[in-house]
């Protein structure tokens, strides 16, 4: 069994979580899901402009961890965007900012109540 995932900060959840090409019916669609987490790193490094290092601090995780998701994010979304797949932005083992933290299954835990896995504050 594989260890859990270390929780990642992020600052932003996207208003907009859901992405589809115009003109064709969703349940006609194979869905592409792109993590929070996979989301923060895009925003970083490619809206942002900042470099990985900084990056990774920024979210906790280490350099080579945070050019993975990028690079994951990236394969995501050319998949998408090359053949006509829908995109939906949710989950992931994140942690916002000041508020709470989600897993992979989508639970979400506020911070303090004892649930949750390691301190998000920590390194």
């Amino acid at each position: 069994m594989p260890r859990p995932k270390c929780l990642r900060r992020i600052r932003h959840v996207p208003g907009v979580t859901y992405f589809k090409p115009a003109g064709a019916p969703l349940l006609a669609l194979e869905e592409i899901v792109v993590a929070l987490d996979e989301v923060e790193a895009i925003r970083l490094a490619d809206f942002e402009g900042v470099y990985h290092e900084e990056a990774a601090g920024r979210m906790r995780i280490s350099r080579p961890t945070f050019s993975r998701l990028l690079e994951s994010a990236h394969r995501k979304i050319a998949d998408a965007l090359l053949h006509g797949k829908a995109i939906r932005m949710e989950g992931g083992p994140v942690a916002m900012e000041g508020g709470c933290e989600t897993r992979p299954g989508g639970a979400a835990a506020h911070r303090g109540t004892g649930r949750g896995g390691r301190n998000p504050r920590r390194k």
